[in-house]
């Protein structure tokens, strides 16, 4: 048997709830970078702030244009995201085994308790002469400045993920004969995916400004020190157009996880709900 069409929508009704709540989610962020963009040329071009210090956004962004135009420019890009996918890739190896163990154990977790709290506040910037005097200024220093700083995003995520497993189904597995093996990847892991991804957006954004620092107090070869070399030659221009490479940048790497977190946890209750 056929199923029954779904019935036609009048004429001049108002439009599904799903499609206003996406154009609602587009329209409202591109209003408003295009007012904050529209400020930013305005303030310049009155000289409210001199555009020696402040270049207006066109001109920023024609020096963007410009920049694009060349190798040095792609190939100081690629080094960044070099330096930002291996220290973020470091820091989820690390991570979620050792949330997963602080995570599953109490004893575990009280053990830890203490050096996890000391460690986490530490900003990530000031180990940067550390570095200097230990790794030197090269590529290992990048990625361990940005495996450091996102690997306790990424850890305590993992953490509350795991401790928010709901008890009854790890007892209602352990009745049936789970292994405590099976229990995690059966119950623990599925339960706290949503938390995982969500640390794991937040750390990849964490590693892409760790990434940049380094290579911006450092002068390890990438984005960050083009910054540092156009600063030092006053090409003001310059330098904001390298400051909005790299939050295209992020803005990418943030829309692409979103987008995958979304795909692969579309079964998850979370995701249902914010797409109803």
């Amino acid at each position: 048997m056929l199923a029954p069409e779904p019935p036609l929508q009048p004429l001049g009704a108002a439009p599904p709830p799903r499609f206003r709540a996406t154009a609602g989610a587009v329209l409202v962020p591109a209003l408003s970078v295009a007012a904050s963009l529209a400020l930013w040329e305005l303030i310049s071009r009155t000289n409210t702030i001199s555009q020696r210090d402040l270049p207006a956004m066109s001109t920023s962004f024609r020096a963007l244009g410009d920049l694009m135009r060349t190798g040095a420019f792609w190939h100081a890009f690629v080094l960044t995201l070099r330096g930002w996918a291996l220290g973020l890739g470091i820091a989820t190896l690390l991570a979620v085994p050792i949330g997963i163990a602080l995570g599953s154990w109490d004893l575990l977790g009280r053990a830890f308790r203490v050096p996890v709290e000391f460690l986490r506040p530490i900003p990530s910037a000031v180990l940067i002469p550390v570095l200097f005097l230990t790794l030197g200024t090269n590529l290992k220093s990048e990625i361990f400045l940005a495996a450091f700083g996102a690997f306790w995003p990424l850890l305590v995520q993992t953490m509350y993920g795991v401790r928010d497993v709901d008890p009854i189904a790890l007892d209602t597995g352990r009745s049936f004969g789970l292994s405590p093996l099976e229990r995690l990847y059966r119950i623990t892991l599925p339960s706290s995916v949503p938390y995982i991804a969500t640390g794991f957006r937040i750390a990849s954004t964490v590693a892409l400004i760790l990434a940049f620092t380094a290579e911006l107090f450092m002068g390890i070869p990438g984005l960050g020190q083009k910054v540092n070399f156009a600063s030092s030659f006053g090409q003001t221009d310059v330098v904001f157009a390298y400051a909005i490479a790299v939050g295209f940048l992020g803005l990418a790497i943030h829309l692409a996880f979103s987008a995958v977190e979304r795909r692969a946890l579309r079964w998850h209750p979370s995701q249902r709900l914010g797409t109803a």
